[in-house]
């Protein structure tokens, strides 16, 4: 009799990453131009990555504190409170991560009880659905519109939230539609949060890409800090998503309880990539400024050229995205995904990835170099033209 492997239903029941499942097929074909792909099309500034080589010449190649490096969590202690006005003990309240995702991952896991809801607002990063599934939660998406910068209404979370509710899950700058959210608008999701006793999951790893005006975390506002988990991470300003590290703030009896999990899960993140954070909470702000100008000019080209050729595009706030609608051309998303690929060798990600509210757009990535944005350019106004 054959084996049928026991597979977890919540785990056989998930689909694959919508990203990754598409360029599994952008794989196959040569000579594409990608707007795919969220990560920088920067290499690590040369000072960040010799400061992992230095350490893994001077044999730095062993465990760390589950929690990270202490001087690690001293210089994001620093950083977090000279960028954001936040303030946490290194030692309690800050924990070195792998990636974001990781982060999120452990975060859910430490605070969910089996049927807790959790709201997050789509599009939205591909991993916020499954990964309550994971951590045995019930996810529940608010749509947000077009129409209003792809910002999530606060009364439509209100709407979504039962007896269940435990936690909202907020990303500004938004992947993928690029949308920020002010200080005013942050504030009703805060007096949403103190009404319904929520705790806030705050993705704020596009924070240093912010274009216009000013990021502010919600962490900040009066009655959060104690209801609210931070995220952030080296990935996308630094252009360092090879390292895989990101880090979360939080009161010391969360944090404790994220450790709990990490510990049997990771142990701990690789300490050449916490290194080579270091050097970069140090000295990095320079290299962090000269890419956002870079992507500021290649984001107000792209959407130029996206709204000229007939694929209305609102402009993104942060971020390095962006999410036209491609439903002028009677084409669902990843019809218009496929077809572009095949016809002209442009890679974009389908809207329907980020959920199904995503449908009918679709993601352009501009951390690409500059001639590989005018490139895709050229080829989809061929594309569309024909």
């Amino acid at each position: 009799m054959p084996f049928d492997p026991p597979i977890a239903r919540h785990v056989r029941d998930i689909p694959r990453s919508g990203i990754r499942d598409f360029f599994d097929v952008v794989q196959n074909v040569p000579d594409v131009v990608s707007l795919g792909i969220g990560e920088p099309g920067f290499v690590t500034p040369w000072h960040i990555r010799e400061a992992a080589i230095y350490a893994l010449e001077h044999g730095k190649t062993g465990y760390t504190s589950n929690l990270g490096l202490l001087s690690l969590r001293k210089e994001i202690s620093k950083y977090v409170e000279e960028k954001f006005g936040l303030t946490y003990n290194p030692e309690t309240e800050i924990i070195i991560t792998v990636g974001v995702s990781e982060g999120m991952d452990i975060a859910l896991r430490s605070i969910l009880n089996p049927g807790d809801e959790v709201l997050y607002h789509e599009p939205c990063y591909v991993s916020y659905h499954p990964g309550v599934i994971l951590a045995h939660g019930v996810p529940k998406a608010v749509a947000c519109r077009a129409e209003n910068n792809f910002l999530p209404s606060v009364k439509d979370f209100e709407n979504a939230c039962t007896g269940h509710t435990k936690a909202m899950m907020l990303n500004f700058p938004t992947n993928p539609t690029g949308a920020i959210a002010s200080r005013d608008e942050l504030k009703a999701f805060a007096d949403l949060a103190v009404k319904k006793n929520l705790l806030v999951l705050s993705d704020e790893i596009y924070a240093e890409l912010t274009y216009e005006g000013k990021h502010t975390s919600i962490a900040t506002l009066p009655g959060m800090r104690e209801r609210t988990i931070f995220f952030h991470g080296f990935s996308k300003a630094w252009a360092m998503t090879g390292f895989r590290l990101g880090y979360a703030c939080a009161p010391a009896p969360i944090i404790e309880a994220m450790m709990r999990v990490h510990q049997y899960a990771m142990l701990c993140a690789p300490i050449l990539s916490q290194e080579a954070a270091l050097e970069a909470m140090r000295n990095g702000d320079n290299a962090v400024a000269k890419m956002r100008e870079e992507y500021f000019m290649r984001r107000n080209f792209l959407v130029s050229e996206l709204n000229a050729m007939g694929l209305e595009c609102r402009m993104p706030g942060g971020a390095f995205y962006a999410f036209p609608s491609i439903r002028n051309t009677k084409r669902t998303s990843r019809e218009f995904a496929l077809e572009l690929l095949k016809k002209e060798k442009v890679a974009v990600v389908p809207g329907d990835a980020f959920g199904p509210t995503g449908e009918g757009h679709v993601r352009c990535s501009f951390a690409t170099g500059m001639q590989e944005v005018e490139k895709a350019v050229e080829r989809m106004k061929r594309f569309l033209k024909t």
